[in-house]
């Protein structure tokens, strides 16, 4: 994840952001579909048990009130009028309707293997109907079975075959299957079959249209949120960035950043800015010292050097600059050892000093020759002391003539 954590603030959100919505739109995306997918099944089970019903009171209905028509016009019989009802029902429509029977008298009455194993658990009596989604052939189908029960009427035709019209019995002779039912016994059963991929097609539909305004939801929000995040977090943070690089870069601290609400970003710039404010002050302070630290030095009738610890000269004075015989410029940088004459004697006492802590001439004041750029050998009292700059350590001498030398 190294390449995460260098990326920028605002491109880390967009990806985070990006992610919890895409996880937020693929599931809400998965219970719209289950929620569509429930309610077409629920659909479906109701219209086809309205169906189912339809047609067994059409039959029942028919078998009640039909006596000796059929004998003259067959599509009078109540199952092929139930039957007719049924076509007319689910003209146009993906229901594909039929009435089955384990005793059948129409052969397009037969039932399929699972028809047959339905209809043997209702002739069991324990349910009435069932549904479910079925493979049956190339594709699954939707599958709704609604059990029909023999009544009184009914026996006019299914009962004994001597009791059967005339009509009937000259079609189906004694000892055929469809004879002897007994009222309340299961005759057979409505049988409702829809393609599944048909009965899904409306709920893909209503899908793709949901994800689409819902996609196009979610980018609306990315891009609000990206916008308000940049505007609320990123650009204020990119402004502090910017600024301590110029402050870094240059070493001003006037730089100020407009105040913001005092929120949690508002307190950042509130604190930066009181940081400037801060440090122009005590730059400012600083600056004022040193001019009166320089103005005490070129004052002072005694030479005043300060170096390191290996010998390198950062400030001289004008006294000093007449003791070595050269410029400050050329002064800056050069080694004050080679300029005493017991120069390595002073290096060793500062090195004695910064191994012990003690001694080593700091804090002493003593006697040394100095010899200045053009031989001139000069005797001067050094007071030596000790100060730290950024944890280095720094040694001021003053150098007061003792007794000038000569050529």
């Amino acid at each position: 994840m190294s390449w995460f954590a260098s990326l920028k603030i605002g491109t880390k959100f967009n990806i985070m952001l990006s992610a919890i919505l895409v996880a937020l739109f693929l599931t809400a995306a998965f219970f719209v579909y289950q929620r569509e997918r429930a309610l077409i099944d629920r659909l479906a089970v109701d219209n086809a048990r309205n169906i189912a019903r339809q047609i067994i009171e059409t039959r029942d209905y028919m078998s009640s009130v039909v006596k000796g028509e059929p004998e003259h016009n067959y599509n009078l019989v109540p199952q092929v009028v139930a039957t007719n009802v049924a076509k007319r029902l689910t003209k146009d429509s993906k229901y594909y309707v039929r009435q089955v029977s384990l005793r059948y008298r129409n052969p397009d009455n037969r039932p399929d293997p699972f028809e047959t194993a339905q209809l043997r658990v209702f002739a069991k009596g324990k349910v009435a109907e069932t549904y479910g989604v079925v493979q049956t052939g190339k594709e699954p189908l939707f599958r709704y079975m609604l059990a029909m029960r023999a009544e009184k009427s009914c026996l006019e035709c299914h009962g004994r075959y001597e009791d059967a019209p005339a009509f009937v019995r000259a079609r189906f002779p004694r000892g055929h299957f469809s004879y002897n039912y007994k009222i309340g016994e299961v005759i057979g059963a409505v049988s409702v079959s829809i393609p599944l991929a048909d009965l899904y097609h409306e709920a893909g539909t209503n899908l793709k249209l949901d994800l689409t305004y819902r996609g196009l939801t979610f980018c609306l929000i990315l891009l609000v949120m990206a916008f308000l995040m940049r505007r609320t977090i990123i650009d204020p943070i990119r402004q502090v960035s910017d600024s301590i690089t110029r402050v870094t870069a240059t070493g001003a601290f006037g730089d100020r950043i407009p105040p913001r609400p005092r929120d949690e970003i508002g307190d950042l710039v509130a604190a930066f800015n009181e940081m400037m404010e801060e440090l122009e002050r005590k730059t400012r302070q600083q600056a004022e010292s040193e001019d009166r630290y320089r103005n005490v030095l070129e004052m002072a009738q005694s030479a005043i050097v300060t170096f390191l610890a290996d010998g390198k000269l950062v400030i001289i004075n004008r006294k000093a600059e007449e003791l070595f015989g050269l410029p400050k410029g050329e002064l800056l940088g050069a080694s004050i050892y080679g300029f005493i004459e017991d120069g390595e004697r002073v290096r060793a006492g500062i090195e004695e000093h910064l191994r012990s802590g003690a001694g080593g001439l700091v804090g002493e004041s003593t006697r040394h020759a100095v010899r200045g750029i053009r031989g001139t050998v000069t005797e001067v009292e050094m007071a030596l002391s000790l100060s730290r700059s950024d944890h280095n350590p720094l040694f001021t001498a003053i150098l007061r003539e003792v007794e000038r030398g000569r050529h």
